[in-house]
C-alpha cells in the first residue's frame, strides 16, 4: 500500500473541486481500489502503486484543463477520465478518433466518451448514412450532434437540419397551449440542448433565426429536398415505415444523415409498424450506408441508468 498527496496549486482548488465536491466524487466513482480523501487544497490517496500512477497522469489533465479553460464541469471530468480508461484497458483504437469534437462554451470539451462512440464517429466519416441503435444514455444524440456540429465548423456543410417525431402528441395536439410551434418544441428539446452545449447562444440564436439549423418534427420534411446539409434523425424507432422511407429520401447531394433510435422503447399506438428495424435489414449492407450498435457499456448518465437498463431487460417477460 503506497500512499501520495497531490497538491492543487497550479489552478483554483474551488474550480477544480467543483460544486459540493462533485468533480471529486467523480475521481472516487472511476478510481473505487483507491482511498482517496481531500483537506484544502491537497489530494490523498492510497493505494496499489500502478493505480495511484494513472491517477496521477488523471489529475495532470484535469490541471491542464482548468489551466486552459475557465471551469472544469462533471462532463469534462468524466471525458477525460472516461476516454482514458478505454485506453488503460487496452480496447481504444489508434484508429478510431479520440480527439476533441467541439469545443462548447466556456472551453466544455465534447467527444467521442465509449468505444462504440468512437466506432460511430470513425463510421460518420467513411459513410454517408449512419444509423446509431442503442438504449437510452448511450450518447446517440449528443454524438450525433457533435458530429454535425464539427461539420458545419469546419465549412464541410451549410446546414443542419435536426428532426424528431412528435409521437406523443399523436393528432392531438390541439389541446396544448399555444401555436404549433409553442406545441412541438416541448418534443424538441433534447435536441435543442444538445446544440446548446456546443455552440454559443448568440450565434445558436442566429443560426436558428437564418435556418442555418433547423429543428423540426418529421412530419415536416416531407416533400423538401435537402442538399449541402447534415441531417439527424432522433428517436427512429417511432417513424413508421412510410415516414423513415420518406426521410431518407430527402437526401441531396453532399448531405449526410444519422438516424438514431431505440428499438426498446417504441411509443407508436399499437396498429403502427416501427420503420427503423426493417431500415437496417434492408439497407445495411449497401455501400456507403453503415449500423453501429451501442449497449449498455456505452452508457454515459448517472451510473444507476446502466443497472436500470439491464434490470429492465433482465425482467422484461415478467
Amino acid at each position: 500500500m503506497t500512499e501520495k498527496i497531490f497538491r492543487v496549486e497550479k489552478v483554483n482548488p474551488i474550480r477544480f473541486f467543483g460544486i459540493d465536491n462533485a468533480n471529486l466524487k467523480l475521481l472516487k466513482l472511476h478510481f473505487p481500489k483507491l482511498k482517496i480523501t481531500s483537506r484544502g487544497d491537497e489530494i490523498k490517496a492510497s493505494g496499489a502503486e500502478d493505480e495511484l500512477l494513472v491517477f496521477e497522469e488523471k489529475l495532470e489533465r484535469l490541471f491542464h484543463h482548468l489551466d486552459q479553460y475557465p471551469n472544469l464541469t462533471a462532463g469534462d471530468v468524466e471525458s477525460l477520465l472516461t476516454e482514458n480508461r478505454i485506453a488503460e484497458n487496452g480496447t481504444g483504437s489508434s484508429a478510431l478518433p479520440s480527439d476533441v469534437l467541439v469545443y462548447g462554451p466556456r472551453g466544455l470539451m465534447v467527444k467521442a466518451r465509449t468505444e462504440n462512440q468512437k466506432k460511430l464517429v470513425e463510421a460518420s466519416t467513411k459513410n454517408d448514412i449512419v444509423f446509431a441503435v442503442g438504449p437510452a444514455g448511450t450518447g446517440k444524440t449528443y454524438t450525433a450532434v457533435a458530429i454535425a456540429v464539427r461539420a458545419l465548423k469546419q465549412k464541410e456543410i451549410k446546414r443542419i437540419i435536426l428532426a424528431r417525431p412528435a409521437v406523443e402528441a399523436g393528432e392531438s395536439l390541439g389541446f396544448l397551449p399555444g401555436d404549433l410551434k409553442e406545441k412541438i418544441d416541448p418534443y424538441l428539446k433534447p435536441l435543442y440542448d444538445s446544440l446548446m452545449d456546443m455552440i454559443p447562444n448568440d450565434k445558436y440564436l442566429k443560426y436558428l433565426e437564418s435556418g442555418v439549423i433547423e429543428v423540426i418534427p418529421l412530419a415536416f420534411m416531407r416533400g423538401r429536398s435537402l442538399n449541402n446539409c447534415y441531417i439527424i434523425l432522433d428517436e427512429a424507432q417511432n417513424a413508421t415505415e412510410t415516414q423513415l422511407k420518406m426521410f431518407l429520401t430527402r437526401m441531396g447531394p453532399n448531405a449526410k444523415m444519422i438516424i438514431n433510435g431505440d428499438l426498446s422503447q417504441i411509443d407508436l399506438p399499437r396498429n403502427q409498424k416501427s420503420g427503423l428495424e426493417k431500415a437496417i435489414q434492408i439497407l445495411g449492407n449497401i455501400e456507403g450506408i453503415q449500423v453501429v450498435h451501442l449497449d449498455t457499456s456505452d452508457v454515459v448518465r448517472h451510473h444507476l441508468v446502466k443497472a436500470i437498463i439491464k434490470a429492465y431487460d433482465h425482467n422484461k417477460n415478467l
